[in-house]
C-alpha cells in the first residue's frame, strides 16, 4: 500500500482484522525522502512527501490499528524511525526531523495506549544493505564515511539485523517495554 494515501492504510487494517478477526502486531516500516538536498533548496512539495511518507502515514496507521487492539486489550507496535532522528546529516534536515517525530510520536502512543495493554516501541536503524540504499552506498567514497561513523563495527547493516529487533519487541519477551527507540546503529551515535 502507499502510506501516503490514507484511504489505502484504514483498508488494508480493515482487512486485516475482517480476515484474521483481529490486529496484533502492527509495524510501520515506511520511509524515503527527498534525497540529499540542502535545508535551503527543500521544496515544498519534497517537504510534503518526506512528512506524508514518515510520519503522518505512521500516525494514521497507528491510529487505524488502535481501534482493534483496544477492544482485544493487546497490541504491539513497531515504527521505524532512524538514527537520522538522532544525528544531524547534512542534506537530510526533513528526514531527520520526521524520524525523531516518529520516535516522540512512539512515546506519545505508548502514555495514551498502555492502559489497553498497547505497547508502541521504535526502531531507528543506521543505513541497512536494501535496493534503497544500494545507490548511495554503491559510490566508493560515501560508503567509507558511513562504515567510518559506524563507529564500533565499521560496517553496513543486514536487513535480518533489524527485523531481529523488531521481532523482539513484538514477543512476550519484550512486554514490559514500551514508549522506547531501540538504536540498531552499530556505534554511530554513541561515538
Amino acid at each position: 500500500m502507499d502510506v501516503g494515501q490514507l484511504d489505502q492504510v484504514e483498508a488494508a487494517v480493515a482487512a486485516t482484522v475482517e480476515e484474521f478477526g483481529a490486529l496484533d502486531l502492527l509495524v510501520n516500516n515506511a520511509g524515503g525522502g527527498a534525497g540529499h538536498v540542502p535545508a535551503e533548496e527543500v521544496s515544498r512539495d519534497s517537504f510534503q512527501l518526506t512528512l506524508d511518507i514518515n510520519l503522518r502515514g505512521t500516525f494514521f496507521a497507528c491510529q487505524a490499528a488502535f481501534t482493534s487492539m483496544r477492544e482485544q486489550r493487546f497490541g504491539r507496535i513497531v515504527n521505524l524511525s532512524s538514527q537520522a532522528g538522532l544525528v544531524a546529516l547534512p542534506g537530510e534536515a526533513v528526514y531527520c526531523a520526521t524520524k525523531a517525530a516518529v520516535s516522540h510520536l512512539t512515546r506519545c502512543l505508548a502514555v495514551e495506549w498502555g492502559q489497553y495493554g498497547i505497547n508502541a516501541n521504535a526502531v531507528a536503524p543506521t543505513f541497512i544493505r536494501t535496493p534503497g540504499t544500494e545507490p548511495a552506498l554503491s559510490d566508493p567514497i560515501f560508503r567509507a564515511d558511513v562504515e567510518e561513523r559506524i563507529a564500533a563495527l565499521h560496517r553496513i547493516g543486514e536487513p535480518d539485523e533489524v527485523a531481529g529487533a523488531v521481532v523482539f519487541l513484538c514477543s512476550p519477551a519484550a512486554s514490559l517495554i514500551t514508549g522506547e527507540t531501540l538504536v540498531i546503529d552499530g556505534g554511530w551515535t554513541v561515538r
